[in-house]
């Protein structure tokens, strides 16, 4: 039984580093791997932007951010 038990043990943290490894490689990798030619200085514009649903992009955020900053900075001026 006991024998049983460790063996689970075993498989289940040998699965969860094997994901992890994977994980780290593919994310090493995707780092390392050169950006497109003609996509090096692509412009996202702000409109197009915050017209999209998804609020966890970081891109989303920024602009968000920045958008913020303009207004605040226009109220200190008044």
């Amino acid at each position: 039984m006991l024998l049983d038990v460790n063996i689970y043990l075993i498989s289940a943290i040998a699965l969860i580093a094997f994901i992890v490894i994977v994980f780290i490689v593919t994310f090493v990798i995707n780092r390392k791997t050169p950006v497109p030619k003609g996509c090096e200085n692509i412009k996202i514009e702000e409109s197009t932007c915050l017209a999209c649903n998804n609020k966890d992009c970081q891109i989303h955020k920024d602009f968000d951010y920045k958008k913020l900053e303009d207004e605040l900075k226009e109220e200190m001026k008044k």
